[in-house]
C-alpha cells in the first residue's frame, strides 16, 4: 500500500489532543476522459464516490456499498487499491480536538448502465448525486471554489482536488494532436 499524501487541513491549529480516527474507501471510476463522482450541492464540489467503514467491516466490501449507495453502481470490479491519504482536520464534536481519516483510493470499474441510488438522509439533505464528468471540468470547478473561498466550502475539497490532479497526471492519456 502507497502512502501519497499527508494533508493537514489550512483550519487545524493542533496536531495534539483528543483524536477521532475513521478509515474510509474511496472509488475511481474512469471512462474514456470522465470520471464518475459525486456532486453535493450544499457544499458546491466534486468528490469521489465512497466514504466511511463500519465497525469491522472490510475496506473492499465497503468501498463495494458505498458505490452502490451512492453512485447506483452495479457489476463492480475493485481492480486494484491506487493509494492512501491520511488527512488531518478539525473536528465539528466537542468531544475531540481533530479528526485523523484514512482514505484509501482504489481503481474501479462498474456496469455501463447505474441502478437508482441509496443515498443516507444527511447526502439527500445536502444534494448530493452521482454525475459522470469530464475530469478537468471538475478539477477547475473545485478550484475556483478553493479560489472563492466558498463559505459553504467543505473540508475534504482540499483532498478530492489533490486527487483529482493526481490522477489526471497520472492516469489519463494525453491526446495525440
Amino acid at each position: 500500500m502507497q502512502l501519497i499524501a499527508e494533508i493537514i487541513h489550512p483550519e487545524l491549529k493542533s496536531m495534539q489532543g483528543r483524536v477521532f480516527r475513521r478509515h474510509a474507501a474511496r472509488g475511481i471510476v474512469l471512462r474514456d476522459e470522465q470520471i464518475l463522482l459525486l456532486f453535493t450541492e450544499r457544499y458546491n464540489d466534486f468528490s469521489f464516490p465512497g466514504g466511511g467503514l463500519n465497525a469491522g467491516e472490510d475496506i473492499v466490501t465497503g468501498l463495494k456499498r458505498e458505490l452502490e449507495e451512492e453512485t447506483g453502481a452495479r457489476e463492480i470490479q475493485i481492480r486494484r487499491h491506487y493509494g492512501y491519504i491520511e488527512e488531518y482536520r478539525p473536528y465539528w464534536k466537542p468531544q475531540y480536538d481533530l479528526m485523523h481519516m484514512t482514505s484509501h483510493f482504489y481503481l474501479c470499474g462498474v456496469a455501463f448502465q447505474l441502478d437508482p441510488v441509496r443515498m443516507e438522509s444527511h447526502e439527500i439533505a445536502n444534494g448530493m448525486r452521482p454525475v459522470w464528468i469530464n475530469l478537468q471540468e471538475a478539477i477547475t470547478h473545485n478550484e475556483a471554489v478553493m479560489q472563492r473561498q466558498e463559505s459553504s466550502m467543505g473540508q475534504s475539497i482540499q483532498r478530492e482536488t489533490f486527487m483529482l490532479k493526481k490522477i489526471a497526471s497520472e492516469l489519463m492519456t494525453p491526446i495525440s494532436r
